[in-house]
């Protein structure tokens, strides 16, 4: 049996398409694995806050040594890396918002990617300290369209970033699934929704 943490961070409801299409994969998954669990969370509708100066003075302080205040600063953070490290795959829908990702995942990458807990540094440099074995889907939804090999791909903030600060911590395995070309018209938007559909249902197969 194995732990799914499932996160969207789209601020849409009904109308987001990164939230359907990660309610398709997770519901497909739990029909195909009764016996896996599902922890969520909803970073569009109940983001965490940014970091801020009491964050940064808890998180670079040895733990012996915070204060109630600092112990109360990190709290949040504790509990969210606690919950992170715990799952033992993970979902993510994240729309595209000005080419990267919305403020939303960012302030959450910024509560778990802390020193001493999900990386280390040591004499070779940076170390990631979550198992990299543990695998992660992320669907992404967007306007439209930046193809590898194409000029639009230098556009591309978000995959290649979302890559780096995951494998930073560790997480090697990471497949994308990309809902584009939302905004080139009715015909690329439907043939986009169908692809992705398409990948949801071959990777509940495969991952």
């Amino acid at each position: 049996m194995a732990n799914i943490l499932h996160i969207d961070s789209s601020p849409r409801g009904e109308r987001s398409i990164s939230r359907s299409l990660t309610y398709e994969f997770v519901t497909s998954w739990k029909n195909s694995h009764p016996g896996d669990t599902v922890t969520y969370r909803d970073l569009g509708h109940h983001p965490v806050p940014h970091v801020d100066e009491s964050w940064i003075a808890a998180a670079f302080t040895p733990p012996d040594a915070r204060t109630p205040e600092l112990v109360e600063a990190i709290q949040l953070s504790d509990s969210l890396i606690d919950e992170f490290l715990a799952a033992d795959r993970y979902v993510f829908g994240i729309p595209m918002y000005n080419l990267n990702i919305p403020s939303t995942f960012k302030a959450y990458i910024d509560q778990i990617v802390r020193v001493g807990r999900t990386f280390g540094i040591d004499a070779n440099g940076y170390k990631g300290l979550v198992d990299s074995s543990k695998k992660v889907l992320i669907i992404t939804s967007r306007g439209g369209a930046f193809p590898p090999g194409t000029p639009f791909a230098a556009y591309d903030y978000q995959e290649p970033y979302l890559r780096a600060i995951l494998g930073f911590i560790g997480l090697i395995d990471v497949t994308f699934i990309h809902a584009d070309s939302l905004n080139l018209g009715d015909e690329a938007r439907q043939q986009s929704l169908a692809a992705a559909k398409e990948a949801i249902a071959q990777t509940i197969t495969s991952w």
